[in-house]
């Protein structure tokens, strides 16, 4: 049930989706990442927005939701899981690619088995943020909801193997944190701003880095000490911003990745100063900007054939709901829909992401 002023906001609630970009990968399987010798990551915990939600969404009365097709159109049968893409996602794509297991499930569904528990649960909400507001404007689950789940999630683990074995698998476990882009291109480019009369650009981005912050030192106090942080990607050159703020010729918007490089500096500068006060955690910034950018420059380099839109609709705008037909073959395409990658762009990324930066994640 949705009235007509949230119908009329429907166009800058679009951006929520932005949390897209994060993502370059293969259009051939890879072989899993091979872990140095002694190492283990038993299990993976993800927190963050629609990049990585595996369908906690699906539980929440929000619009923000895409449990039909055609997405899921290349998943395991076809369907749609309320996975924003055609297929996998990275949160999917890294326990597959580290031998975890092939599909991160979502904390909020009702099948969860406890023996899902043991090696890692997804509570991404797509449309969430580092900023409270981002999240409260669409009902999904804050970082703040997301941390409160954790810690429910906590508790089963002590449940079914001990609070000394929780401790460790919490310890050894792959964290990561992906958010941030639906702050930028929503909650303060969006038609309806809710933070530009506030802050300016320098001083929203300091905002998001003290709450991302926060979050990683919360997470370090319930236990974990592997923690991939994502920064953001060229969010100017997302077919949706190309499309509402790129010109006829649909060009990158430059503001827009300006402010993306310059949010991923401040981040990388805070974690560099959580990682030297927490000797005993593992604290990395993941550079998601440099890729995304070259595979949407030249994309045939990669095996890819358009760059510049989805394949979902038009691929211009349309998102969610929006999507009521596609290209048919996802596998040519960067994008899925406007604002998230196909699974083989996933794929090629976080294959790139681990096998450059699995040392660091073990250290």
């Amino acid at each position: 049930m949705h009235n007509s002023n949230e119908l009329l906001k429907f166009k800058p609630l679009l951006f929520l989706f932005l949390s897209t970009f994060l993502f370059q990968h293969r259009n051939t399987a890879e072989t899993p990442v091979n872990l140095p010798k002694n190492i283990t990551i038993p299990a993976i915990v993800v927190f963050g927005d629609s990049v990585v939600d595996t369908g906690n969404n699906n539980y929440l009365e929000t619009i923000v939701k895409v449990n039909y097709p055609p997405y899921g159109q290349d998943f395991v049968g076809g369907r749609p899981t309320g996975r924003f893409c055609d297929g996998k996602v990275p949160s999917d794509l890294i326990a597959e690619e580290l031998g975890i297991k092939e599909l991160v499930p979502a904390y909020l569904d009702p099948n969860l088995q406890p023996q899902d528990l043991l090696t890692g649960v997804n509570f991404a909400s797509g449309g969430s943020g580092f900023d409270p507001l981002t999240s409260n404007v669409v009902s999904v689950l804050s970082l703040s909801d997301q941390l409160e789940m954790f810690k429910d999630y906590i508790t089963k683990l002590e449940h079914i193997i001990g609070q000394q074995k929780t401790s460790a698998l919490l310890s050894e476990a792959l964290f990561t944190v992906v958010s941030g882009s639906n702050d930028i291109t929503n909650t303060y480019f969006g038609t309806v701003s809710l933070r530009r009369s506030q802050f300016d650009v320098s001083a929203y981005t300091d905002l998001l880095v003290s709450y991302a912050s926060a979050f990683v030192q919360d997470v370090y106090k319930l236990g974990g000490r592997r923690m991939g942080v994502f920064g953001l990607a060229p969010l100017g050159c997302l077919p949706s911003q190309r499309s509402l703020e790129g010109g006829v010729e649909r060009k990158c918007v430059n503001l827009y990745n300006q402010v993306a490089e310059m949010f991923n500096h401040k981040l990388s500068v805070q974690l560099s100063s959580l990682s030297a006060r927490y000797l005993d955690a593992t604290l990395v910034y993941v550079d998601i900007y440099r890729l995304p950018l070259d595979l949407i420059r030249l994309p045939l380099k990669y095996g890819f054939q358009v760059s510049d839109k989805g394949c979902c609709g038009t691929g211009t705008i349309e998102v969610a709901f929006l999507c009521k037909y596609t290209c048919g073959n996802a596998s040519e395409y960067v994008f899925w829909d406007s604002f998230h990658l196909t699974e083989n762009a996933y794929r090629l990324l976080v294959h790139d992401i681990l096998t450059t930066s699995i040392n660091n994640f073990v250290s």
